[in-house]
């Protein structure tokens, strides 16, 4: 059985979160992954905090560059990038643990965070808020053309969310769609939904809108 790294105690099956002391334990993972600083300012701002963010290399079987802000460890990255970064993180998976996924979501999913929307680093345009993927937790803000926004702690709820089957479920759940012929929008009752959290699951496009009406009024 599994102990808390904090206080020893045992913890309690398909959870994370030790039952005596509180703490939470990080889902065990190949490695945690040490960067060196290629660029101290980029000029690009960080949509939180309006502090310049650096360039970090990863040193992922070569250069591995991502933007980062030093002040709230936010990650600005392509998406090819966060599907290399959760190759290289996790090791392979081949079975689905539907309740620990839903307890590292419920454990990690911040409540009472603030919903707002953000501008991209590179365009200064209001990023849409869509969720990362099927069952995942984490909401991200994505630029069409430039990247997606990591808020602090999202890029390892996402190694977690892949340890615990995730992404596997998530690409079963694509080739049933596509074999099926029919997308399932998500809402916020049905099966799409993030478990536990009604109204999070949200459209795209009614977020493009809103993001573009959101620009017109504050630029």
């Amino acid at each position: 059985m599994a102990k808390c790294s904090f206080c020893s105690a045992p913890l309690a099956a398909n959870t994370n979160k030790c039952s005596y002391c509180g703490a939470r334990n990080d889902v065990d993972l190949n490695n945690k992954h040490t960067y060196s600083i290629v660029r101290k300012e980029t000029g690009l701002l960080c949509p939180n905090c309006e502090d310049s963010l650096q360039t970090i290399d990863l040193n992922l079987d070569g250069a591995f560059l991502i933007e980062r802000c030093s002040t709230c460890f936010g990650l600005f990255i392509n998406p090819e990038k966060i599907e290399t970064l959760l190759e290289k993180s996790v090791p392979p998976v081949f079975d689905v643990n539907l309740q620990q996924l839903d307890a590292i979501n419920q454990e990690r999913f911040p409540a009472d965070k603030e919903v707002k929307y953000l501008k991209c680093p590179v365009c200064q345009t209001f990023m849409s808020r869509n969720v990362f993927a099927y069952r995942s937790g984490v909401i991200v803000d994505r630029c069409k053309n430039h990247g997606i926004w990591l808020d602090s702690g999202e890029i390892t709820h996402l190694m977690e969310w892949k340890k615990t089957g995730g992404q596997l479920l998530h690409e079963q759940q694509k080739s049933f769609e596509n074999r099926s012929g029919v997308e399932q929008r998500p809402t916020s009752t049905d099966s799409n939904s993030l478990s536990g959290y009604p109204g999070i699951s949200i459209q795209d496009e009614f977020l493009d809108t809103v993001a573009s009406l959101l620009e017109k009024i504050f630029d």
